[in-house]
């Protein structure tokens, strides 16, 4: 029993102050303890390390057994400051582990990051009990109560402060807590609403000695860690080229209205970065809005064309030839009946938010538009196919609607065989002067069965001719094959469409189903002569994927695109008017003589535009000719039409995007502006979502 007086003699003296060996000797022992439990050389497996509360424990009691503290009155005073020195260090390391930790995860990055393990907190066997110990084990147990509850508190910290000034996140990578770091927040127009940029003026005036401690080390885990791999594969193309009319005269294409590759470029640009440039094909992005072209006025008639000239806004020495392309729009009461086959990728790729969850709500919305006579089937595939639903009428809609609820994802691809069982289905229920089609839904590559896509498109081309056509929708990213896409829906005389959200999904399947689903013609290919004597170079505006030989034209075996119901679409030119000084071809020396001689035929043309396409049951072509003249020409570019200015708006987005020289010193700014004047009439606020992505893509690559 202590004696009251001796304690009020110890209350009332003096604190000797300690001396510089003592001192020393502490943090020395501080900070082998440490070395020894944060940089052991551990060379296979994993150590369990101490709990938290232990190793608070063992650092106090290594102080103690040296006898650096003498006056029990002084190991009270400096009992809490050595307690919070050895806290600092052990929270840096390793934090304590909360409830909440997934929640933490979710707010630090775009996806939830793979937690690494932590350190082991399992229980470890205990040394043998040095009886040393024994006269402190009083003053140790007081010590580790003190300390529990410093480091192990029973809710997590509210501040958003963390150790040593840093931010949470900084601190969390530092110790090795998440697998790969968040992207930078962004900032000015693209920041999040109540974002702040994280505070890291604490970090940067810590003094060099502390600054070196605390640094966060790259453990052999980070380095090692896997990172997620992009297979999405896109087709190679080169820009098309400047042609010389005189040696050249003669562009063929084949018409194009997927709208693939504007959805990708937004998908991009949303997630922060710039797209690939053989991501942009510039037709596509330009084909993906509703124009008010003039149509034709009756069935008998597919489609009309209207050409303009127009004064070019991004080169003064160079005016724009534009064809634009109008479908004849089928009434509802009139549209054919339609026998559809959903084929649909249930892939164990297929298991992520934006795939087959996706997918399946799609799908919904596309059932929710057909008429009840309407046939649809369901095949699906993954490591074989399989008929999920017979065909049934759309009047059955609960049975269709619980066939897509249903779909589970697992298993490789096999493309081949699902194709093969559609088209199968696809013929047993079909439908004379009907729409008779397949609808493939998938994220990626057929690797089951023939993968190649030139075999894919052999398969395509043989079926196609039994009358039932072929659409292709791409779900998802990292394992999308645009390509075969690509090649599939060509070959199949149907669609590509990437369907990133279900907004896009209600565009492409409610809105635009019409145009989607009912094929006014096909094989649709434009061929376009330009005279010499006015015209010293052209080059056409995207489609270069779509090119075909001059002599392709007038082959009906050949297949090219085809027009929906209702579909518009255009098709841009730059023109190097004869004499304007805007020529980057020298010219012929012996050449001239060819147009000068006063015999050409037709010589106040600008050109001569050809359009070939056949009826949907129909295997011989149509042609549909229009001569250009100034009667199309308009003065100044403000006089266009705002369908025709906004389309060329996005035309140079696509040339800005895919940084060819016609649009390099046009800025996103002018751009911005030519959109802005034409965006008129946006009911779907499809236009007001271009100018957002064009302040995002001037924000990510700066106003050039």
């Amino acid at each position: 029993m202590v004696d009251d007086n001796e304690l009020r003699k110890l209350r009332d003296a003096a604190v000797p102050a300690p001396g510089e060996s003592a001192k020393a000797r502490a943090f020395e022992a501080a900070m082998r303890a440490y070395d020894q439990e944060n940089i052991s050389a551990v060379t296979q497996g994993s150590v369990g390390g101490l709990r938290l509360t232990e190793r608070a424990q063992k650092l106090w009691s290594e102080i103690m057994q040296k006898k650096l503290i003498a006056t029990p009155a002084l190991s009270g005073l400096v009992a809490l400051p050595i307690a919070g020195y050895a806290t600092f260090h052990m929270l840096r390391e390793q934090p304590p582990a909360f409830g909440d930790q997934e929640k933490i995860t979710e707010t630090l990055a775009d996806k939830p990051a793979t937690l690494k393990p932590l350190a082991a907190e399992t229980d470890v066997k205990q040394a043998p009990a040095d009886p040393a110990k024994d006269k402190k084990a009083d003053a140790d147990v007081d010590s580790r109560e003190a300390t529990q509850v410093l480091v192990a508190p029973t809710a997590p910290p509210k501040s958003e402060s963390t150790i040593a000034g840093g931010t949470a996140q900084e601190d969390a990578l530092g110790r090795g807590l998440f697998a790969e770091p968040a992207p930078p927040a962004p900032s000015g127009e693209l920041a999040l609403d109540g974002a702040a940029a994280p505070d890291r003026s604490r970090v940067a005036r810590m003094p060099a000695a502390e600054s070196k401690l605390m640094a966060p080390q790259a453990t052999m885990a980070d380095q090692m860690a896997p990172q997620e791999e992009n297979r999405d594969r896109v087709q190679d193309f080169k820009t098309n080229p400047v042609h010389a009319a005189l040696e050249d005269p003669v562009s063929t294409f084949s018409i194009d209205v997927d709208t693939a590759s504007y959805s990708f470029v937004r998908g991009s640009l949303k997630q922060g970065y710039l797209p690939q440039a053989d991501t942009v094909r510039v037709e596509e992005m330009i084909n993906y809005f509703p124009y008010d072209w003039k149509g034709p006025d009756s069935a008998s008639t597919p489609f009309n064309s209207t050409v303009s000239v127009m004064p070019t806004p991004w080169n003064n020495h160079t005016k724009l030839m534009h064809v634009a392309i109008k479908g004849f729009d089928i009434k509802p009461t009139e549209q054919p009946k339609a026998n559809l086959v959903f084929l649909i990728d249930v892939s164990g790729s297929m298991d992520e938010p934006d795939k087959l969850p996706l997918l399946k709500s799609a799908f919904r919305l596309l059932v929710s538009k057909l008429k009840a006579d309407d046939t649809i089937s369901i095949v699906t595939y993954a490591g074989e196919a399989g008929t999920v639903l017979m065909p049934t009428k759309v009047a059955e809609k609960d049975k269709i609607l619980n066939a897509i609820d249903n779909l589970q994802p697992g298993g490789s691809t096999a493309g081949e065989a699902g194709i093969k069982e559609a088209y199968k289905l696809a013929e047993q229920s079909f439908i004379k002067d009907g729409v008779n089609r397949v609808m493939l839904a998938t994220d990626g590559d057929f690797n089951v069965g023939q993968t190649d896509d030139d075999d894919l498109k052999r398969l395509i081309e043989s079926e196609r001719k039994t009358g039932v056509f072929l659409s292709v929708f791409g779900f998802g990213r990292g394992n999308l094959n645009d390509e075969m896409m690509q090649t599939i829906a060509q070959n199949g005389n149907g669609t590509a469409a990437y369907i990133d959200t279900l907004a896009e999904a209600e565009k492409v399947l409610v809105e635009d189903a019409s145009s989607t689903l009912f094929t006014i013609a096909k094989d649709v290919k434009i061929q376009v002569e330009f005279n010499p004597n006015k015209v010293s170079e052209y080059r056409l505006i995207g489609y270069e994927t779509r090119a075909l030989n001059r002599e392709d034209f007038n082959n009906d075996r050949v297949d090219a695109g085809d027009i929906g119901s209702g579909h518009s679409v255009a098709a841009i030119y730059e023109i190097t008017p004869k004499g304007s000084g805007g020529e980057q071809i020298d010219p012929l020396r012996y050449g001239q003589a060819t147009v000068n001689n006063g015999g050409v035929a037709n010589a106040d043309e600008y050109a001569f535009v050809k359009i070939r396409y056949k009826l949907p049951n129909e295997d011989v072509s149509k042609l549909i000719t229009t001569p250009v003249t100034s009667a199309n020409e308009v003065q100044s570019f403000d006089q266009a039409s705002t369908d025709q200015r906004f389309s060329v708006a996005v035309a140079a987005f696509g040339q800005k995007l895919r940084d060819e020289d016609a649009t390099a010193k046009f800025g996103y700014d002018k751009i911005m502006e030519i959109a802005t004047a034409a965006r008129g009439a946006d009911p779907f606020g499809y236009r007001s979502e271009f100018l957002s992505l064009v302040r995002l893509a001037s924000a990510l690559g700066g106003n050039r």
